[in-house]
């Protein structure tokens, strides 16, 4: 219900609660790519939630990540970090909450060649300067990244997935009780998710086994990971532990973990 209340609240803030009736769904916003800054974070001469504050709580979805403009990606650091967005002007001041899960996709190049055996016109250049309009900063923000080859005709006539979608929801509600019960029992208020755990906390629930830090440590050193790549990737191997109903983070959490940011590190070894 405090989760209901929320989300209901910044939708009346922004007009667009139907009836004045809660909002029961977790929102999903999906703006255009030609999204301005305003629309994004918020704000204007008549300051309103934007589109990250309205999917507070649910999912905010970015297609064709690259094109849109690079300050108002970066626009959404903060956000991502700390779970709400600060508006300054000279006569106000207003905070919105935008505790968000974002989901971007995005072609290869601008060329936007992905079909099977058909590469860029232009090369590797094309690629390299289409993914560099995604900041390192805010990549570094995004824990999973996942490089998905295009669907060939073959593929369209392999059986089913062992593992369905009504499988997979089961283990992840499986998971976020698991996390609920391990923060109720530590007596942490407001914490029902590994998302939302502090770094001091995270250290003391998802600090892996032996083996996992070591190669933690080592991933650290030859990898380069940033302080906030670090706790991110401990987050996500607490996560993986707890899909796989593991009560210790072990090395194979902390590499499969360390394999979703591959992207960040490629780009970190380009520069």
């Amino acid at each position: 219900m405090p989760e209901i209340l929320e989300v209901s609240m910044v939708h009346s803030l922004a007009g667009e609660l139907m009836g004045g009736k809660l909002t029961v769904e977790r929102p999903f916003r999906s703006p255009h790519h030609s999204a301005s800054m305003a629309s994004l974070v918020g704000g204007g001469s008549r300051p309103k939630p934007g589109e990250a504050s309205l999917a507070h709580l649910g999912v905010l979805f970015l297609d064709e990540l690259p094109e849109f403009q690079p300050n108002v990606l970066d626009a959404l650091r903060q956000p991502l970090e700390a779970g709400e967005i600060v508006i300054a002007r000279a006569n106000h001041r207003i905070s919105y909450p935008s505790r968000i899960q974002l989901v971007a996709a995005m072609n290869p190049c601008k060329c936007g060649g992905s079909s099977p055996g058909e590469s860029c016109r232009r090369g590797p250049r094309c690629a390299a300067d289409y993914q560099a309009r995604v900041s390192g900063p805010l990549l570094d923000r995004i824990d999973l990244q996942i490089e998905v080859p295009a669907v060939s005709a073959a593929d369209l006539v392999l059986p089913a997935a062992r593992e369905g979608s009504g499988e997979v929801r089961a283990r992840v509600t499986a998971a976020r009780e698991r996390q609920r019960a391990r923060y109720a029992s530590l007596g942490v208020s407001g914490t029902l998710t590994n998302a939302a755990c502090s770094g001091q906390l995270l250290e003391k629930t998802a600090m892996p086994d032996e083996a996992g830090v070591a190669l933690l440590r080592k991933a650290s050193e030859t990898l380069a990971l940033s302080a906030r790549g670090f706790h991110r990737t401990l987050r996500v191997a607490r996560t993986i532990a707890d899909l796989d109903a593991a009560e210790t983070v072990s090395r194979i959490h902390v590499a499969e973990a360390l394999s979703y940011r591959a992207e960040t590190m490629r780009q970190q070894r380009a520069a």
